[in-house]
């Protein structure tokens, strides 16, 4: 046999030509082990515990204290963004305040008003779990001037004394219809130069408001958000005086 018969066939440009079977038997295995790779990340992003949501006081005397957010159907904490704008609405300084947190949910809304001053803060959720919560977390602050009840936001709303609390913070679930019953009842309890926060899914108009004594003082969509500041309807002066 000549030597010219056991050469190597090569390709263009000098180089030699590689077995096929060689490339066929790597494709397997780096497939094999791709997969493999991808199962390992797949089990360990699957077996990853999830963080723990929370927001935090935006000012006072607890700004940045962090409050968690449980993992319960409907709970929907007020975005820092929107409660520092409705803070900047009222004004930093809350002190001699009697305020009402009628669905307290974390208790983003009323701890606010609390450490920046407010003389009592009555933070109202059914939930027992959160209620427990909220509970812990003004032990931990030793929030003498907060007080946590389990119950129904709308009925705790309806015992208020006539006229008689600076801020009602109402923020019920989206999917519910406590926004009239709570704003009835809202109406009545605000001081006369108090204010009402709503947060609602959609934006209620001055014609909606009127019929329960209220007006629109300012207005703030964020996303999915619509915050409200109300105030009592203020009667028209008598064109005879």
């Amino acid at each position: 046999m000549s030597r010219s018969s056991l050469r190597l066939e090569t390709l263009p440009g000098g180089r030699l030509a590689r077995p096929a079977k060689s490339v066929a038997a790597a494709e397997p295995a780096a497939g094999a082990a791709k997969a493999v790779q991808t199962a390992k990340g797949s089990a360990k992003k699957d077996t990853a515990p999830k963080a723990a949501g929370e927001v935090r006081i935006i000012g006072g005397q607890w700004k940045r204290t962090r409050l968690p957010v449980a993992n319960r159907p409907g709970l929907r904490p007020t975005p820092d963004r929107v409660r520092e704008t409705l803070f900047n609405w009222l004004g930093q300084d809350l002190t001699g305040w009697r305020c009402l947190d009628a669905f307290a949910g974390t208790g983003a809304l009323g701890l606010e008003a609390a450490s920046r001053g407010a003389a009592s803060v009555l933070l109202v959720e059914g939930d027992a779990a959160l209620a427990a919560q909220l509970e812990t977390l003004r032990q931990r602050l030793q929030a003498t001037a907060v007080r946590v009840q389990r119950g129904d936001g709308v009925a705790a709303l309806r015992q208020c004394v006539p006229a008689s609390t600076h801020l009602l913070l109402i923020d019920p679930p989206f999917d519910g219809d406590l926004f009239a019953p709570a704003l009835q009842a809202a109406a009545r309890a605000v001081a006369p130069d108090g204010f009402i926060y709503l947060e609602a899914p959609v934006a209620w108009t001055q014609e909606q408001l009127s019929p329960l004594g209220l007006s629109l003082h300012r207005h703030l969509k964020a996303g999915a958000v619509h915050a409200h500041l109300l105030q009592r309807l203020q009667a028209a002066p008598d064109a005879g005086t």
